[in-house]
């Protein structure tokens, strides 16, 4: 491919009359890349080798195998339509035809016949428009990205002074964090009774790094005492409570933001107990909220685990005992399952937090080069850093001789690599898989719906399924296992969207 062309921008047109193609692509041709689809279902295999590499797709409506709209559901599945426009171009003018295109995404719908200027100055604006959004996505991708950062940031160096002061390792904090967002997650999977979401559970595990804040009021000689302390001084120690969450409301700005909401109630609140005899206010049951209620259990859990200068460290079985049997106060019992769900994956969590925690440094001054590197184009570079990802995944496939596939429920739709589709005997895009004869000849349709009922008895937590069975691979029938992974939608109530995998020969083994 010559620098002029590579230059150019890209477009797809899918339509089964070759007459209709070729007035299109001399029309544009000059200014474009043309790339051209006899049908929807290579349309579709197109996309997926060359992703938003395409700058849009010029689509026809009736066509075999896979109509227009079949294309567009297909898009949508895979959120292509999000990031490649469709003009739509088609002799049906119905209004029914129009209004169903515009609900499954279209940008246009050009009638035919049509004026050929019409039709250019749409694509060139089409891909205007879209080429501006993009810029603007990753502007604002980009202030995102420095606001979370410097507000993680911040997190940090507060909590790690405190920390500093207190005579602690730095630790402590990211233990909190991570048994935080442990028992968060295994919380969203057991019920939805406190609505909580990914981004509720990132921002409260942020948080939970503030919530011994009001420490940094409390005299030294009582943070740090080696023995037990007096009445007068636990009831100085139990000041930092309210003090941290006092530090917080008292914040000239910044109040509307939900970080800073967030922290206040764990700040406020992560010495509750559940039977009401916490402090500082003695709030009892729902009362407290469910992220003081979280980060209340981490920071038992923790202190019970590590040592400190008036005490040893328990071990983990002792603490989860402990917790159980109510000997550090009475915590939410549904709380407690969650703890012991993720118990024996704890440690190991954990542990990679700490080690992770030394390259962070490190791998922050790589993002901010990246990000902030005078001579990379804003608009395109993660776009083209994605697309190298993709041809070399394409590239590794076609040269490992893996039969590599992707399945998709709504709609229902089977894509193969190209040397997949070769060896199986099969195009590289299938509808319907399930009830295609020629997929039945690569793999019954026993083996096709035992497989299928597999992965739908997954979950989000168990997404992997191997599978044994007889694969018609190069004509021949050969005995295979089936290694895949079930996807599921990031809902409060999970879905099966569909599974990706590889098939292994056992001739190979």
């Amino acid at each position: 491919m010559n620098e002029k062309m590579k230059n150019k921008e890209r477009i797809l047109i899918v339509d089964d009359s070759e007459m209709n193609r070729m007035i299109l692509a001399d029309m544009l041709e000059d200014q474009y890349e043309i790339l051209e689809a006899a049908d929807g279902a290579r349309g579709i295999a197109i996309m997926q080798q060359m992703g938003s590499q395409i700058s849009l797709v010029l689509l026809d409506i009736v066509m075999p195998e896979m109509d227009g709209f079949e294309v567009l559901a297909v898009m949508n599945q895979k959120k292509w339509i999000e990031d490649v426009p469709v003009i739509m171009i088609s002799a049906e003018s119905t209004p029914s035809y129009v209004q169903r295109a515009y609900e499954l995404g279209v940008t246009d719908y050009i009638s035919r016949p049509f004026d050929s200027l019409v039709v250019q100055r749409r694509v060139i604006n089409t891909i205007m428009l879209y080429a501006k959004q993009r810029k603007l996505i990753q502007m604002v991708t980009k202030q995102m990205y420095e606001k979370e950062k410097n507000a993680s940031l911040m997190v940090t160096i507060l909590s790690h002074i405190v920390e500093f002061r207190n005579g602690e390792s730095g630790l402590h904090v990211l233990h909190i964090q991570t048994i935080t967002e442990l028992i968060l997650k295994s919380l969203l999977g057991k019920t939805d009774q406190y609505k909580l979401s990914h981004e509720d559970i990132n921002m409260i595990t942020m948080a939970s790094a503030l919530h011994d804040i009001g420490k940094i009021a409390i005299p030294s000689e009582v943070l740090n005492k080696p023995g037990r302390f007096t009445a007068e001084e636990y009831e100085v120690m139990k000041t930092h409570s309210a003090v941290g969450a006092s530090m917080l409301k008292d914040l000239p700005f910044h109040q509307d933001e939900l970080l800073v909401k967030v922290a206040y109630q764990i700040c406020r609140w992560h010495h509750e107990r559940y039977d009401g005899r916490g402090y500082p206010d003695g709030l009892k049951g729902e009362e407290i909220p469910i992220s003081a209620q979280v980060v209340s259990m981490a920071d038992v859990y923790d202190a019970l685990t590590s040592e400190r200068v008036y005490k040893k460290a328990f071990s983990h079985e002792t603490a989860l005992q402990m917790i159980q049997d109510g000997e550090c106060g009475t915590f939410n019992p549904i709380l407690v399952e969650c703890l012991l769900d993720v118990a024996d994956s704890l440690l190991e969590e954990m542990k990679s937090a700490s080690l992770n925690n030394k390259n962070e440094k490190e791998m922050r001054s790589i993002v901010d080069e990246i990000l902030h590197h005078e001579e990379l184009d804003d608009t395109n570079s993660a776009l083209h850093y994605l697309e190298d990802e993709r041809a070399k995944n394409q590239f590794y496939a076609s040269i490992s001789r893996e039969i590599q596939f992707e399945y998709t429920v709504s709609p229902s739709v089977l894509t193969l690599t190209d040397w997949s589709a070769k060896t199986l005997g099969l195009t590289e895009v299938t509808i319907e898989p399930l009830k295609n004869e020629k997929t039945w000849a690569a793999m019954s349709r026993q083996d096709m719906q035992n497989l299928q009922a597999l992965l739908r008895g997954t979950s989000p937590e168990e997404p992997d399924v191997r599978y044994r069975c007889t694969t018609r691979i190069g004509g021949k029938d050969r005995a295979c296992e089936f290694v895949c992974r079930a996807v599921w939608s990031d809902e409060e109530k999970p879905q099966y969207l569909g599974a990706y995998g590889k098939v292994l020969d056992d001739r190979d083994e």
